[in-house]
């Protein structure tokens, strides 16, 4: 191949994941006492979910900057987007338990569930935020804001998390044909919006309280969310 001679040596695996086979080939191959010049290459599917993994990292990567932009955007600051996508790793926490709970394994379609669950989780967070910086534009102080804005916006989160989680239980229960294949991205979306929904109310609060605290720390002349707004005090 290529010029090269080579012994090409193909299998299928049975019952286990390719991750799990080849991380042990990986390791018996390490192991083998190889002359100059000759070497180990994995091909076939391996380096076809090699290539897939690194496109859905770059996937990711994207998202997550696309997000921050638009939070930004949108915000007008540069800081309470950081607190708003600190759920998007809260919700790893979910996606973990749940695949090891279930005995799934973070393949593709998994990782597309990873993708979708982004876009899901920073909607909590956004909720809780947005609704903070508009009592504190009407005088409210930042701590009585974000309690406001945490016992205000509980319903709301809360409604939103079971409409989602109750409709990807069907796909998650592997109910229809070739539903199999895609219950992984479903039970990873489930348990990343378990998680997030439940520690969004009380991390993001606290992230959002120290980050604040630190920009006015380092620009206190900046006007913050804080300052009463006339004409957002005048509306009910």
């Amino acid at each position: 191949m290529d010029l090269v001679r080579e012994v090409r040596i193909s299998a299928n695996t049975v019952g286990r994941p390719l991750g799990d086979v080849i991380r042990d080939i990986r390791a018996h191959g390490e192991r083998i006492p190889l002359p100059p010049g000759f070497s180990i290459q994995y091909t076939g599917q391996t380096e076809d979910m090699r290539e897939t993994f690194g496109y859905i990292y770059d996937a990711m990567i994207l998202a997550v900057v696309f997000i921050y932009l638009i939070l930004a955007s949108q915000f007008g600051s540069f800081v309470h987007p950081f607190a708003i996508m600190l759920s998007l790793p809260l919700s790893l926490i979910g996606v973990v338990g749940m695949l090891l709970l279930t005995g799934d394994t973070l393949n593709i379609v998994s990782m597309i569930g990873l993708i979708l669950l982004m876009g899901l989780v920073t909607k909590n967070a956004i909720l809780l935020i947005d609704f903070a910086n508009n009592l504190r534009r009407k005088g409210m102080s930042r701590d009585a804001a974000l309690i406001k804005a945490g016992s205000t916006r509980l319903r709301p989160i809360v409604m939103t998390t079971l409409a989602m989680i109750f409709g990807m239980l069907p796909l998650a229960f592997e109910i229809g044909a070739g539903s199999e294949i895609r219950a992984p991205m479903a039970r990873a979306v489930i348990g990343g919006l378990i998680t997030s929904s439940l520690l969004t109310l009380v991390a993001v609060p606290v992230v959002y309280s120290l980050l604040d605290g630190l920009s006015a720390r380092l620009f206190p002349g900046r006007a913050g969310a804080g300052k009463p707004d006339p004409i957002a005090a005048s509306l009910p």
